[in-house]
């Protein structure tokens, strides 16, 4: 089965460099047109459909058809962070998305002046988020740069599951 993953986010936040560096872990090659990856896992392949930050407000005609969601945040971009949880909250909110499994990747973990996971999450209000939201959500730490988490990542397309 092709799962359909859509990776979301704020404009900046390391989208791009994540998917190149999956790619490099998996040896996929990039797909036609610059935002469809396949990445093929140990059981199953998953197309992950990058949209940039810029096409926000047409990212609800992408949600029919996707199974999961990573939704990024550059954790070392203050600024940012409240509309990168507007952002987050529409999309969790809406319908065709209900069920589908939500990564909140918090990344570049790798800058000095990057907020704490704890200092994040309290700004983003994750605890409330997750306690109000249909989707099963995880959160995770992530380097794009470094590399560092992005075996946690594969290890979640590789766990959820199609309802």
């Amino acid at each position: 089965i092709n799962e359909t993953c859509l990776l979301l986010g704020a404009t900046g936040v390391g989208k791009t460099l994540l998917l190149k560096r999956l790619q490099n872990i998996l040896c996929s090659q990039l797909n036609v047109g610059t935002n469809l990856t396949d990445l093929t896992l140990k059981k199953k392949k998953v197309t992950v459909r990058e949209l940039g930050g810029c096409m926000g407000p047409i990212w609800p005609s992408y949600f029919k058809d996707c199974s999961s969601v990573i939704f990024m945040v550059d954790s070392a971009n203050i600024a940012q962070v409240s509309s990168s949880c507007i952002q987050l909250l529409s999309v969790l909110s809406a319908e065709p998305l209900r069920s589908a499994s939500v990564l909140i990747l918090f990344n570049k973990r790798d800058v000095p002046c990057t907020m704490s996971l704890i200092e994040i999450k309290s700004l983003f209000r994750m605890d409330d988020i997750i306690a109000s939201a249909t989707q099963p959500i995880t959160t995770l730490e992530l380097s794009a740069r470094s590399g560092q988490g992005l075996q946690e990542v594969l290890s979640w397309l590789e766990s959820i599951t199609v309802k």
